[in-house]
């Protein structure tokens, strides 16, 4: 069997590389770096929150970018709020949005409520005029217990796009195969996940993962957001977020880092198309 990269139409041995800006939808901070990202940086990819507080200005913005579905079940923050689009009330906390933390939201969640509230996240980014390049999951919700990971894995050949999904190693910690059950169903998900590295300096730290990579499609994923007072009203992890942004729009940096390392840029479109091809355009 050929690996993702030559499916993709690339040599063996090829190195390629997604990278993502997630949490468009989350604020205007956000939404500002994500779509520079995209349209002036190095992004190529991006993950739409579509529960978030400024989701319908992200819509707004949107010129035919690569964006997937961010299914959104948790709202972390504890002063900033969002919550379902549907009527879900095992999907709401005291405070009437998402819990905050997964063992809250694991413990609570009635699965049909989930699966009810995910689809018709990707229905309402549809409906917006997003052509959906993936599905993704905040703070890994979805991935994590196999009853959610069930619901994103049915979402994901529904609509006939790909997930991102951890790597191989992962699913040793987690405690059962979502990769091989996502194979198995035809999703297509990127040969191995990666996150900036918050114990140095991400931008040394980023250049030295993607200097390093090996064969395979990897996906890097930033959350960019340009610094600015509501930022850091909103977000403990304000800082990391704006140094996500200088890495995401370093555009001649990575470009440099990537002749020098034999790296390709891909798309999660790319993926969504092998997916699609494979299944023949059937439903």
């Amino acid at each position: 069997m050929s690996s993702l990269a030559e499916a993709l139409g690339y040599p063996p041995g090829a190195k390629l590389v997604i990278i993502t800006a997630d949490d468009l939808g989350l604020s205007y901070a956000a939404n500002a770096a994500v779509y520079e990202s995209l349209r002036a940086g190095v992004a190529t990819s991006a993950g739409l929150v579509v529960p978030g507080p400024w989701a319908r200005e992200a819509a707004a913005s949107y010129r035919g970018e690569d964006v997937g579905v961010h299914l959104t079940l948790n709202a972390e923050y504890d002063l900033y709020r969002w919550g379902p689009v549907t009527r879900a009330p095992s999907l709401l906390d005291g405070d009437g949005g998402f819990p905050r933390t997964l063992v809250d939201l694991w413990e609570h969640a009635d699965i049909d409520e989930v699966l009810k509230e995910c689809r018709a996240q990707i229905e309402r980014a549809i409906y917006w005029g997003f052509d959906v390049s993936h599905l993704s999951t905040h703070m890994g919700a979805m991935e994590l217990r196999p009853e959610f990971f069930d619901v994103a894995l049915e979402l994901a050949s529904e609509f006939r796009l790909p997930l991102r999904l951890a790597g191989a190693e992962h699913q040793r910690r987690v405690g059962f195969p979502f990769r091989q059950l996502a194979a198995e169903a035809g999703v297509v998900s990127p040969d191995r996940l990666l996150r900036a590295p918050r114990d140095r300096s991400a931008r040394v730290a980023v250049d030295q993962v993607l200097a390093d990579l090996p064969p395979g499609v990897t996906e890097l994923v930033l959350r960019p957001a340009r610094d600015s007072e509501e930022l850091r009203a909103i977000s403990p992890d304000w800082a990391a977020r704006v140094e996500d942004y200088d890495i995401a729009t370093a555009k001649r940096d990575l470009q440099a880092l990537a002749a020098r390392s034999g790296l390709e840029f891909t798309s999660y479109r790319a993926l969504r198309d092998l997916q699609q091809r494979r299944r023949g355009g059937q439903g």
